[in-house]
């Protein structure tokens, strides 16, 4: 993911939109919003072909569309995905690596600079923003979507102690649900259980999803807090469920 944080438009090049000053580049949700200096707005779909001079310094980019969808799979409201490309001295190339499908696509997000980011459908981040999770869209008295994504982003990850260790390889297929309905935990025995995920990581771990790349006796090892939940017998589906720091839970292949 490239963070953002000046979001003042310097240009926009296009065939059906000429130079404008003075512009100001924001996000709503997934999309990008243009307020020009003469009071127009223009979204994702108006700046498909424009390019966009975003950034400052060392993360200032060009930056052009070449297409815009609203995503099909998207959980639990809109999520408009971007074919973006960087235009550099070589003419081009993609912003994002591509994903599990072969698409190179990803979505604005605002952060908590008041700019936004860019992210990809290929990263956790932008895997758990489509499943449903979307920090920005938090309520009171309704699910802790902040929470959630911070979860979402560690179980993705296979990141059990919640430290930037990932434990997990591109391509590895999981299921996942969580307990306020967003994604709904029935139907989730066609995998084994492998862990419930909290803001600090996994809440608990009943096996490692790819044991060569970590087993449970190195996460106790690891991470002492995770020593008394580890295994099936500490880390059952029903045991998971009653600990209200789970948020979320998973299945994966063995």
């Amino acid at each position: 993911m490239r963070a953002v944080y000046l979001v003042v438009l310097a240009a926009v090049l296009s065939a059906a939109t000429p130079h404008i000053a003075a512009a100001q580049l924001n996000v709503e949700g997934t999309e990008l919003v243009l307020t020009t200096g003469d009071g127009r707005t223009l979204r994702s779909a108006d700046l498909v072909g424009a390019t966009l001079q975003i950034g400052a310094g060392d993360d200032e980019i060009a930056l052009t569309t070449e297409s815009v969808e609203e995503d099909p799979e998207a959980v639990g409201g809109r999520v408009f995905l971007h074919h973006f490309v960087v235009i550099d001295g070589r003419g081009g190339s993609d912003f994002c690596t591509p994903d599990a499908q072969g698409r190179s696509l990803g979505f604005p997000v605002p952060n908590e600079q008041g700019g936004f980011d860019l992210t990809c459908t290929s990263g956790a981040i932008g895997k758990c923003i489509r499943w449903g999770y979307r920090p920005w869209e938090e309520e009171p008295g309704g699910p802790p979507m902040r929470d959630l994504h911070q979860a979402c982003i560690f179980m993705v990850r296979a990141d059990y102690g919640g430290d930037g260790s990932t434990h997990t390889r591109d391509g590895t297929l999981i299921v996942y649900c969580d307990r306020f309905g967003i994604n709904s935990c029935e139907g989730e025995g066609a995998m084994a259980f492998e862990a419930a995920w909290g803001t600090d990581g996994a809440a608990c771990v009943a096996r490692p999803r790819i044991p060569e790349l970590v087993s449970l006796e190195q996460l106790r090892k690891r991470y002492p807090r995770l020593a008394d939940r580890l295994g099936p017998a500490a880390c059952s589906e029903e045991r998971a469920m009653q600990n209200r720091g789970a948020m979320l839970f998973n299945h994966s292949r063995e």
